[in-house]
């Protein structure tokens, strides 16, 4: 009867640590540039959502001749308003489907009439209060550069 040789091919342990040390250098090297960017994305992040609330906005002054009131907010776009002017042309499915959190997990801030033009639509950032600098700065409608 003949014997089967089995096969030892595999990774030797010296071969496992090359591997191991080389991905730690690639950690190394890339981790920092990603951590670095989160509050760049959040902030990105709120741009966007609010470039779509401002959508919406509009659809709902375009369908009713005016901007939902501070009293109504913005869940006026998603629910009929029953409070203040009540919109005769409201859609039946809405104009957004929710209202978004921020980024940083609050509700964003609306005012209308605004002080810096028809809305005022702002998140206050990762420290939730008005102000700030850095990741703390707050974001407004009115600030937003189309550059990012």
């Amino acid at each position: 009867m003949k014997q089967k040789k089995l096969d030892q091919s595999g990774f030797t342990l010296i071969e496992i640590m090359v591997v191991v040390v080389i991905l730690a250098v690639l950690v190394a090297l890339v981790a920092p540039k990603i951590v670095g960017r989160t509050d760049d994305a959040r902030r990105t992040a709120a741009k966007v959502q609010m470039r779509n609330i401002e959508g919406a906005l509009q659809l709902f002054k375009m369908d009713n001749g005016f901007y939902p009131s501070t009293d109504q907010g913005l869940e006026s776009l998603v629910n009929k308003p029953s409070v203040g002017e009540i919109p005769r042309n409201w859609s039946e499915h809405g104009y957004i489907s929710k209202i978004p959190k921020d980024p940083w997990g609050s509700d964003y801030s609306y005012l209308s009439p605004g002080t810096h033009g028809e809305f005022d639509l702002m998140s206050y950032g990762a420290d939730h209060e008005q102000g700030g600098e850095g990741k703390n700065a707050d974001v407004e409608n009115w600030n937003i550069d189309d550059a990012g």
